[in-house]
């Protein structure tokens, strides 16, 4: 969400708690990192948003499926009592660099339209990868497809913002290839995405798939090839690589909360390899960092400065 997307592996997660501590300079307390197939949260009753609260002892003495601001601070004072000047928001001197650095243009794609609500499901990234996942892709189910296995599947294929990576618009176009089971019915199983006219860019490649006959405990392979560029590194690169997509639904992967200006989010979120949740989407309006405004957007053509995308063989 914010114009994040979930990480696939436990050093990407980790990526997102410095860049947390970058956001929110000066916070001291300590952060915790579940690995990749969020055991910790499961352990804990796989919420969302959960709230708990544990004495010395270690044990946990409250415990809620929703956080509660409010209602944790009677909690606090019904087991330590009142305190004559509680801790504000001010207080702490709390400073937010939301502020990031565009690395390549956006709002220069438009956004697929999507024909009513959309389920994240279950996918796993291939472990066999040279390169990072610096596309991430969340694959969502419309409620027939989940339900008797016929309908719509979207594929949102989002660029990781923390891999400082853009798209290469003077290659290739990204490409999608689905290959299903005996039976299954996909349309279209090969896709490409849209020629820009700007040399780079860091919107969303969307795609939605018909698809007939899909049968639970069946997976639906994925393959997915791009070009990547890091400007300020000076490097361009084809990329090929493969997930693995379940029809189930996927209970770490968030939920939609806006399909209009503010993108596609999702509440927590637990992607990767081999224990899978899904990529948040990307808003439009430019990225913005944990509990900040958007920052960025137009569509004005790339920006800054490092080596330009090229055209594959030059």
């Amino acid at each position: 969400m914010n114009g994040y997307v979930n990480p696939v592996t436990v050093e990407e997660r980790l990526l997102h708690i410095a860049e947390a501590k970058r956001v929110y300079e000066g916070v001291t307390m300590p952060w915790l990192c579940d690995n990749i197939s969020n055991e910790l949260k499961k352990q804990l009753g796989g919420m969302n948003n959960p709230e708990f609260v544990f004495d010395p002892e270690g044990k946990i003495v409250r415990m809620r499926d929703w956080c509660s601001p409010a209602t944790l601070r009677k909690d606090l004072e019904t087991l330590t009592g009142k305190t004559p000047g509680p801790t504000s928001v001010k207080d702490l001197n709390l400073k937010v660099n939301n502020k990031s650095k565009e690395i390549a243009a956006t709002g220069v794609v438009p956004a697929l339209k999507i024909p009513g609500q959309m389920s994240p499901i279950k996918s796993t990234a291939s472990d066999d990868s040279e390169s990072p996942f610096y596309a991430k892709v969340r694959p969502e189910a419309d409620s027939e497809l989940l339900r008797n296995g016929s309908g719509k599947l979207y594929l949102g294929i989002r660029l990781d913002p923390l891999l400082g990576v853009c798209w290469n618009n003077l290659a290739e176009p990204v490409k999608y290839e689905l290959t299903g089971t005996d039976g299954m019915t996909i349309e279209p199983r090969i896709g490409t995405g849209p020629k820009v006219e700007v040399e780079s860019d860091s919107d969303p490649r969307e795609f939605l798939i018909d698809i007939k006959d899909w049968k639970a405990g069946e997976p639906l392979k994925l393959s997915l090839s791009y070009f990547a560029c890091h400007k300020e590194k000076g490097w361009c690169k084809a990329v090929t690589q493969s997930y693995e997509l379940q029809l189930e639904r996927d209970r770490d992967a968030g939920s939609v909360r806006s399909r209009n200006g503010g993108g596609r989010g999702g509440r927590g979120g637990g992607a990767g390899r081999g224990g899978r949740g899904g990529a948040g989407r990307r808003g439009r309006g430019g990225r913005r960092g944990p509990g900040g405004r958007g920052q960025g957007g137009g569509g004005r053509g790339p920006r800054g400065g490092g080596q330009r995308p090229v055209r594959p063989g030059n």
